[in-house]
């Protein structure tokens, strides 16, 4: 044991930073309840009926915001409801109430939302107690993916074994297909005896114009990247870091309904206008990807779209004050940009970004403000690789690999993780590089206490 006083208080330092970091979030969680306590009593219709509860299991925002739309719908009819994530419920609270609509989405392959992790170690492993529980379930998931609602089916078997009655078939939702969320609202107003509005949709979208388009990748052995930028028409739209963009899709001969897109915005409301990256994607006849080939190829300067940006608590930033940790890959640049963004020309942590591309010479996307900002101090770190180059051939998670005494010690120092990029491949790999360095224990801790999240596509 040492005896050095220095030693001793650097310790102690480390120690009171990870005691900060904790409470903060502890703080911010609970700042987040009352928040949903006060909108929850503001849906209560007068009088003393048991409210019904609405939990949600949200990655990108989309089922938090069904939750609340469905507490809406209740509160209409004339049927209490108050709105919880279902991460933040235990086994208790979920006998307890008795009623239970549930809004859960599926991450990747069948994974579970991050937030849920806890929930799923804690409580799904087996069966429990859960009889005298009637629920509902909405399963949001992308056919895409082999394991399509994979959480969602998980969570209904889960919920059939420990007892609990299910009040109507598990309502299966693709990509948001609008008919299955219609028939999520049928069976509401099956349960309230009152017809549910027929166009329950989202918010409607506001007006936007293109204003700015730049190819940042011209020569590249990879898909064509754009940087676009669009400026609102009529409205001051607030947002933060970590938030997620649908723009409205034209209605065309491929497109005959009405559809959308989502992207990681790559700024903030200071700049003035809402930017992306967005990669031009092909189909397997050659023909541009519906989405990005109309933003790259077919929408002009000037031309308006159809934007709103939704909230997106399961990827919104630490405190100024924590050390942070950024990992992705090509257009997840996107998702990380407002990130450090947000910490210019403030009193903050060490930010840290680990990034990977495909070549040096037509992908180092941003290099100029990314400079910029290691020499400004809003990038403290900046570490990079290309898969393609001769001499390096590396993707991000072998900076994980290559610097995990130096990510340990910034973890130590209460620092939080964020990542965002390619699903495939990406993800992946950094959640293993991540578990080799940290050890698989701590990275669930990190993600139980919000220090680890991901945007992933």
């Amino acid at each position: 044991m040492t005896t050095d006083p220095v030693r001793w208080l650097w310790a102690a330092v480390a120690v009171g930073l990870w005691l900060a970091t904790i409470a903060l979030v502890q703080l911010s969680r609970a700042r987040a309840r009352r928040a949903a306590a006060a909108r929850s009593a503001a849906l209560a219709p007068a009088g003393d009926a048991p409210a019904v509860l609405v939990a949600f299991a949200s990655q990108t925002g989309l089922a938090e915001e069904l939750a609340w739309m469905t507490a809406r719908s209740l509160s209409d009819a004339g049927t209490t409801a108050r709105v919880a994530p279902l991460g933040d419920l235990d086994l208790s609270e979920l006998k307890a109430a008795r009623c239970v609509l549930i809004v859960a989405s599926t991450t990747g392959e069948g994974d579970a939302p991050d937030a849920l992790s806890r929930f799923v170690r804690q409580s799904m492993t087996a069966p429990a107690d859960l009889t005298g529980l009637s629920y509902g379930l909405l399963a949001l998931g992308d056919r895409t993916y082999a394991d399509f609602c994979g959480f969602g089916r998980s969570l209904d078997g889960w919920l059939h074994r420990s007892g609990a009655a299910p009040l109507f078939d598990r309502v299966e939702v693709d990509d948001g297909d609008a008919g299955a969320v219609r028939h999520w609202q049928h069976q509401l107003g099956l349960l309230t005896g009152s017809t549910v509005q027929a166009d329950w949709t989202p918010p409607a979208f506001d007006r936007w114009r293109l204003v700015e388009r730049t190819h940042l990748n011209p020569g590249s052995p990879g898909g064509e990247a754009w940087m676009m930028a669009f400026e609102p028409l009529g409205h001051a739209p607030a947002w933060v870091a970590g938030d997620i963009a649908e723009i409205g899709l034209p209605t065309t001969e491929r497109q005959p309904a009405p559809g959308s897109r989502e992207y990681s915005v790559a700024s903030l409301p200071a700049d003035g206008r809402a930017e992306f990256i967005v990669r031009l994607m092909h189909r397997p006849d050659g023909t541009p990807g519906l989405a990005s080939g109309w933003l790259t190829r077919d929408l002009a300067i000037g031309d308006e779209v159809g934007m709103r940006i939704r909230t997106n608590r399961s990827f919104h930033g630490p405190s100024p004050e924590t050390p942070l940790i950024l990992i992705g890959n090509g257009t997840g640049l996107a998702g990380l940009r407002a990130h450090w963004k947000a910490r210019a020309g403030q009193t903050t942590g060490q930010t840290w970004l680990m990034f990977g591309e495909r070549t040096r010479a037509h992908d180092a996307f941003l290099d100029t403000e990314l400079q910029a900002a290691l020499a400004s101090g809003a990038l403290t770190r900046l570490d990079r690789v290309f898969s393609r180059d001769a001499g390096d051939g590396r993707y991000v998670q072998a900076l994980i690999a290559e610097h995990a005494a130096d990510l340990t010690a910034w973890v130590d120092r209460g620092a939080a993780i964020l990542v965002c990029g390619s699903l495939e491949g990406m993800s992946k790999g950094v959640h293993e590089a991540l578990e080799a360095a940290l050890g698989a224990d701590a990275l669930l801790s990190l993600t139980e206490s919000g220090r680890y999240r991901r945007d992933v596509y």
